[in-house]
């Protein structure tokens, strides 16, 4: 993998600036919406305790649904750079390799088998499914000697997911729980509530924490596996590690937003335009990078139609598609 050449502007500069970009996402989601409010109205909700119906509104609606999409925009970027150093797959994404669609079945089977299951049960449900799925991807795509091309892996994702995502709708359909499924899997963080981002929070911290924990190694891994194991590096239990990071943070995410693809594929490219490719600097840069652009797209997702709102996948997905027909053509299959 070739080493491209970062901006002269030190690290810590870019990391800042994109703080600082994140923070001012989050103050524009908090503002406009279907009900358009002021800077002072959102600072009111924030810091008193009043009743008034619009800060009520801006506490308990917008604030939270605003923090999971930093969380999850973070999240799929996280595993999206993890997964893609880790298998040297310019393609990689939790929405392409079985993860999403894993979680999306799991999620369809527990609500129709317990349909009483708390959030937490959900969860937990989601994060076995994403790793069942992603499994499946690899397992096919280890049949043969040079299986873990990345065609070969792309291929056999797109095909298990499409699986697992029938396999969910017929049980939706069958089940009558289709628009329980649906609510879920739509890709948004409309109706997130304080209850559940204190349930998912807690994964997606320990995901990041084991990914940046091992960002070295994984800087040593993407570029070549045997001089990792020559500078002695047990690859194995890196990638296990590695992989639970990606699980907890693509499942745990699917339990809170839905189906969020393109998004761990796109920002990490973005990110390494920026800052290169070691990983110490790649994660975090797409922690905050992801985080402000999920913002972004849900701000638009309330505002563009309003007071209709237009699906957040879909709005990622029309920015995600092109960006990844160019990896496509750009890459050519090869890590570069």
């Amino acid at each position: 993998m070739a080493t491209k050449k970062a901006f002269p502007l030190p690290f810590l500069y870019k990391l800042l600036i994109s703080l600082i970009v994140l923070g001012a996402m989050f103050w524009t989601a908090l503002i406009f919406g279907a009900v358009d409010t002021t800077i002072r109205d959102v600072w009111i909700a924030i810091t008193s305790h009043t009743k008034e119906e619009r800060a009520l509104m801006i506490w308990e609606l917008r604030i939270p649904r605003e923090i999971a999409a930093a969380f999850v925009g973070a999240a799929l970027s996280i595993s999206g750079a993890v997964m893609q150093g880790m298998t040297r797959n310019p393609l990689a994404d939790p929405g392409l390799l079985g993860l999403t669609a894993g979680a999306n079945a799991a999620l369809a089977i527990t609500l129709a088998f317990f349909p009483a299951a708390n959030y937490l049960l959900i969860t937990m449900a989601c994060l076995v499914g994403a790793a069942i799925g992603s499994m499946v991807v690899f397992g096919i795509g280890a049949v043969k000697k040079g299986g873990f091309s990345p065609l070969r892996i792309v291929l056999a994702g797109s095909a298990v997911s499409m699986f697992l995502y029938a396999v969910a709708e017929g049980i939706s359909l069958y089940f009558k729980i289709s628009k329980d499924v649906s609510m879920w899997t739509a890709g948004g963080m409309s109706g997130t509530t304080w209850k559940q981002l204190q349930m998912i929070t807690p994964f997606l911290v320990v995901g990041a924490v084991i990914a940046f924990f091992f960002a070295r190694q994984l800087t040593v891994l993407s570029l070549n596996e045997e001089v990792a194991i020559g500078l002695g590096q047990k690859t194995i239990q890196v990638k296990t590690m590695l992989f639970i990071a990606v699980l907890l943070l693509a499942g745990a995410s699917v339990a809170l937003a839905g189906n969020m693809t393109f998004v761990g594929l796109m920002i990490p490219h973005i990110v390494r335009a920026i800052v290169g490719t070691d990983y110490r600097f790649i994660l975090p840069m797409s922690a905050t990078v992801g985080g402000a652009f999920m913002l972004l797209a849900d701000t638009l997702g309330r505002t563009i139609n309003a007071p209709y709102e237009t699906p957040v996948a879909a709005i990622v997905a029309v920015m995600g598609l092109p960006f990844f027909l160019f990896i496509v053509h750009k890459k050519g299959g090869t890590f570069s």
